[in-house]
């Protein structure tokens, strides 16, 4: 576990590191904010095509082959980018090293759902949710230290021990703990889903940029679309599908998975809205600004094992209810945020928000992937992660597009000042996800212990 959690980590926190640097590598590579962002957006891409094959992989290949394979992309990816000479290079690092994390977080789950009993599972999806909200949220703080002090090159080179580490635990300890079974990979279904989360992704990704009536953006989203409805069509129609999608037939697994993909997309829009609204409008620098998000994010990792504990004890609701109503709060105060805000509050508000996070998240996936029979785990577990990363990416581009486009009519209409534009724009992107938070948590009333 140590070896799967330690590679899952330096993963998630690859995902967000590079954010901050986005910035500065466009002036050392020479290239706009466009085409800089694919740094970002191609991680996501990855996740969001590969992800969905995993499924398959995790059945005929061993634990170990899965392993392995996964800690061999994020080192060459690690090692590529650190080195990276020009901008296409840096592009294609980001891309192995994405490979290596759509690996290791689906294989880290089964293996939890296959080695540990039911009665103690929410633990260990505590820890790994603390891995999950640990990457993304330490990326910003790590990289903004690092780049005070050294270079960008040092936020890859930063990650390179953890890797190793892991892969000379793994090496010495991981054995097969999945069933291999006789699976042929259809060729078909490996495109369609392909072209369906590819252009799902891709289409909001760009649309920031290109904006949402574009040709291009509204093509690949239907052609995503189409795609992913033929690639659903196939699967209910073959003997061994790609990913089997039975589990749809669980209410507790549909229930669970929608609850998990708003959590997604609202976490990860806001921990991009939240560092542009304080360096916008109360002009803290980027290091502060990872130093204001540090205690929630602590704080979470501290209790999350504890939280896994509560579940296994008293249940899904006595753990995500809570949960939900503490988000609600968060998103609440985010929403009347403005120009005069105190650090002191943003501080205790997002130590609210995380905390609230960290007890939803791991407690609905454990919840969700308990619902189904052990031979769809891989299925399962599949299907989340893909809906999570695409859920995650939708998220960060519609609200980036609406802060943008709600700073853009303050700005015109009402006074021109940056600030308070983008005070206002993240006061409208906090009260959408306000909604979604008290959707998710009318939802929590419904759920129930899955056996």
């Amino acid at each position: 576990m140590a070896a799967l959690l330690v590679a899952g980590f330096v993963g998630l926190f690859s995902e967000t590191a590079l954010n901050i640097a986005l910035g500065e590598l466009s002036h050392i590579f020479e290239v706009d904010a466009t085409t800089i962002q694919w740094l970002a957006t191609g991680y996501f891409l990855t996740l969001g095509i590969l992800v969905p094959v995993t499924g398959i992989l995790m059945q005929k290949f061993t634990t170990r082959q899965m392993f392995l394979a996964s800690l061999f992309f994020s080192m060459i990816g690690t090692v590529l980018a650190a080195l990276a000479p020009a901008f296409s290079v840096l592009l294609t690092a980001r891309v192995i090293q994405a490979a290596g994390l759509a690996i290791i977080l689906p294989l880290t789950q089964n293996v939890i759902f296959t080695i540990f009993p039911p009665n103690k599972r929410g633990a260990a999806m505590g820890v790994m949710g603390l891995v999950i909200l640990a990457g993304p949220a330490f990326g910003p703080t790590l990289a903004g230290m690092i780049l005070d002090t050294l270079s960008w090159h040092w936020i890859f080179w930063f990650t390179l021990p953890f890797l190793l580490f892991s892969l000379i635990f793994g090496y010495i300890f991981i054995p097969n703990v999945n069933e291999i079974r006789q699976v042929s990979i259809d060729v078909l279904s490996v495109v369609l889903s392909t072209i369906g989360f590819g252009g799902v992704v891709y289409g909001v990704s760009v649309a920031g940029d290109l904006g949402w009536t574009s040709t291009t953006v509204l093509a690949t989203i239907v052609v995503g679309l189409i795609a992913l409805l033929l690639f659903v069509i196939r699967q209910t129609k073959m003997e061994h599908p790609m990913l089997n999608l039975k589990a749809f037939k669980y209410p507790m697994f549909v229930l669970g998975l929608g609850m998990n993909m708003i959590t997604f997309l609202n976490m990860l829009s806001m921990l991009v809205i939240l560092p542009m609204f304080m360096q916008m409008a109360l002009a803290v620098s980027a290091f502060v600004t990872g130093l204001i998000m540090l205690p929630g994010s602590l704080l979470n990792c501290v209790l999350a094992p504890k939280i896994g504990q509560l579940f296994d004890k008293y249940g899904p609701r006595a753990v995500i209810t809570p949960g939900t109503f503490m988000v609600v709060i968060g998103y609440g105060l985010y929403a009347m945020y403005g120009t005069e805000t105190a650090l002191w509050i943003m501080v205790v508000t997002h130590i609210i928000m995380m905390l609230g996070i960290g007890m939803v998240l791991a407690s609905v996936q454990t919840n969700t992937l308990n619902a189904l029979p052990k031979q769809f785990y891989p299925d399962g577990i599949a299907i989340t992660q893909t809906s999570q990363q695409v859920s995650g990416a939708i998220g960060i581009a519609v609200m980036v597009s609406l802060f943008s486009a709600k700073q853009s009519s303050y700005l015109a209409d009402i006074a021109n000042q940056l600030p308070a534009s983008a005070a206002a724009g993240s006061s409208f992107v906090f009260k959408i996800s306000l909604a979604l938070a008290i959707v998710n948590l009318v939802l929590s009333f419904f759920l129930k212990k899955t056996e």
